[in-house]
């Protein structure tokens, strides 16, 4: 290696040079790390008004880009005191943590019951009719209607059943009913209406009763078995046996029209309605042959 010669001017400039720059090094690693006077704030001092930036941007090119600390925040080398902030998410004081939130209970809404429309009155008046009682079973009888604003149009109607029907006047007319519409206990709803169902009437109630039936027990027969005669009953009232034939009246209602092994058929002479009586073994039958005196109404005695 070849010695430097200091008696060379460009080398002793070089050696000058190259002393400079490292005595310049050490100056600005001094002033890096330790400062120049006895001031304790080391960081760079701010005008009033100006943002940090604008202050780094003033800072001379050859000093390196270090973080800029604001000449007053607190020294790192003093303690400083802790302060605990309470979370935002903590739950309140006296606050149960463990009670949830429940619903209230649903409530049924209350129906609301409509007003219910006015039945408008009927353009025609059905005051009454006759009969207003009939017996069940009975034949085709004539019913008289009376009223008031009653025209040739209107027809009478029997639960919804149009029946033939003669006009009288604007105050009656009359109708008759057939037996199917009395074959059975029940009510009835009688009213005047027209073709078309504009004009109509009010409704009256026609009352169809269960027919008498005749009080007595088929028990036994007198006769051989080709020639049948006399029939035993038994009255269940006070159970007194009778002995009736053909054509006898049974309390003055009843007449007997035909016996047999199996039953004994009568008639009610007020409604011509017929019954049967059906042979039975219930009863007093300790002598079936033994011919008690009848009590029977003989067609002489019938008023």
């Amino acid at each position: 290696m070849q010695a430097t010669d200091i008696r060379n001017p460009t080398e002793r400039n070089k050696l000058i040079l190259a002393g400079a720059l490292g005595i310049v090094a050490l100056l600005f690693l001094w002033w890096t790390f330790f400062g120049f006077g006895g001031s304790s704030n080391t960081g760079i001092q701010r005008p009033a008004g100006q943002s940090p930036q604008s202050v780094a941007n003033r800072v001379p090119s050859k000093l390196p880009q270090t973080s800029v600390v604001e000449s007053n925040a607190p020294s790192q080398d003093v303690p400083q005191p802790v302060v605990y902030r309470r979370p935002v998410s903590a739950p309140e004081a006296g606050r149960n943590i463990f009670v949830y939130f429940e619903p209230p209970p649903k409530t049924e809404p209350v129906p609301v019951t409509p007003t219910p429309t006015p039945t408008p009155t009927p353009p025609v008046l059905l005051a009454n009719i006759s009969p207003a009682n009939v017996f069940a079973k009975t034949a085709d009888f004539t019913l008289e209607l009376a009223g008031d604003k009653i025209t040739s149009q209107l027809r009478v109607v029997i639960d919804n059943t149009e029946v033939p029907t003669r006009y009288i006047g604007p105050q009656q007319l009359s109708a008759t009913v057939p037996a199917a519409l009395i074959a059975n206990p029940g009510s009835r709803q009688v009213m005047l209406r027209s073709a078309d169902g504009k004009v109509y009437s009010n409704t009256l109630t026609l009352s169809v009763a269960e027919a008498p039936k005749p009080n007595y027990t088929y028990i036994g027969i007198i006769g051989t078995p080709h020639h049948i005669d006399t029939a035993i009953l038994q009255d269940k009232s006070n159970k007194e046996t009778l002995n009736v034939q053909r054509g006898d009246l049974l309390g003055g209602r009843f007449r007997i029209t035909s016996i047999s092994e199996k039953e004994v058929v009568v008639v009610d002479s007020n409604l011509k309605i017929k019954h049967s009586l059906g042979m039975t073994t219930q009863g007093d039958r300790s002598n079936p042959l033994q011919r008690p005196t009848p009590r029977v109404d003989s067609e002489d005695d019938e008023p």
